[in-house]
């Protein structure tokens, strides 16, 4: 009798924490929302996961009573996109809450599109992304997070050690606060001035949360929508993103802010581009505040045919010595991703 009460129990706690803790959205797919060829643009994408993870993280930060808040993301882990997504189709986003510390909350989000006409589903994208709690009375204030129950102790164990991790990589990405990209006259084709790009953007009311700062999905979408210029500027043909590397977000971009969001080529490889994108923000009605790096991360893009096969890019040719370097990191990571990879798809003996 007590194992079918603690049976109940566990079922009944399980769907409580499933309930709390789960948030579906589901879109269809338009014209303004791809590119030429069709495909989706990654920055709709990105734009709609991050608006679950900030649905669900909300909803969790004010499930106590106390101080009300709204969920800013500080991080988005590395994307990949496993799929192409096209016009009419569905894009079903579930975002699920997998790990509370004491100020941020982890949400992993799975995104499937769906042929409407077939029925047929496919995994397009898998991404973790981090949010921290801000007090609508004080935006510089942190609130604590409700913790969340888990199933099972390694659940918690594991979590924490994602948290660990991340936390010492954001400390580690302040870098480059200086580095910015100048533009360059009459430059040669494949370098990296050729094909480096910026956006300028006033923040607006309807870019913005409650507290009157920029919500990520919108800061991101614009990176990738730079970051696809720069690529296709570079290949001139059809480009879609293949991945984007982590995410951080350094400061928050108020409204009224003017941002500059700029990209750069750092490495080719024979079918792939990573491509810088650096995003400054300036606070033109605001004196006593200056210029400062708001975001930065890498993408990476493919080059595709008409058949939607990959080509070979032309190669980047780094002429400065900055050039230079950032080209060996990126084929650093390049390679350090593809050995990820290939250890990944290795059979198990």
């Amino acid at each position: 009798m007590l194992t079918l009460q603690r049976a109940l129990s566990l079922r009944a706690l399980r769907k409580e924490v499933t309930e709390a803790c789960l948030r579906e959205v589901k879109q269809i797919m338009r014209p303004d929302d791809a590119n030429v060829a069709g495909n989706v643009h990654g920055g709709t994408i990105l734009k709609m996961i991050e608006e679950a993870g900030v649905i669900i993280s909300t909803r969790h930060c004010n499930s106590q009573n106390g101080e009300r808040c709204v969920a800013a993301l500080a991080r988005v882990e590395r994307t990949d996109f496993l799929s192409p997504m096209c016009i009419g189709e569905v894009a079903h986003v579930s975002a699920e809450i997998t790990y509370t510390s004491k100020h941020s909350v982890e949400v992993q989000v799975h995104v499937l599109s769906e042929n409407i006409l077939t029925g047929t589903k496919k995994l397009t994208n898998k991404a973790t992304l981090w949010y921290v709690p801000l007090s609508l009375k004080n935006v510089d204030k942190v609130l604590e997070v409700p913790p969340i129950v888990y199933l099972r102790q390694e659940q918690e164990e594991e979590g924490r050690k994602r948290y660990e991790a991340q936390k010492l990589e954001r400390m580690e990405t302040k870098w480059r606060n200086g580095d910015i990209v100048q533009p360059i006259l009459n430059p040669e084709p494949n370098t990296v001035s050729y094909s480096q790009s910026s956006l300028i953007h006033l923040v607006g009311p309807s870019d913005c949360t409650l507290h009157g700062f920029v919500h990520g999905g919108v800061t991101m979408k614009l990176m990738d929508e730079v970051a696809g210029i720069v690529a296709a500027r570079h290949c001139k043909t059809n480009i879609v993103t293949a991945s984007v590397d982590a995410i951080n977000f350094h400061d928050k971009i108020r409204k009224g802010c003017v941002i500059t969001i700029s990209g750069r080529m750092t490495f080719t490889s024979n079918k792939s581009m990573e491509i810088e994108v650096l995003v400054d923000a300036d606070p033109v009605v605001d004196n006593s505040q200056k210029r400062y790096r708001a975001a930065s991360a890498f993408f990476t893009y493919v080059s595709l045919n008409q058949e939607g096969k990959p080509l070979p890019v032309p190669q980047l040719v780094p002429e400065t010595e900055d050039e230079k370097k950032r080209f060996e990191e990126g084929k650093g990571r390049y390679l350090q991703m593809k050995a990820k990879r290939q250890g990944h798809t290795e059979p198990q003996p």
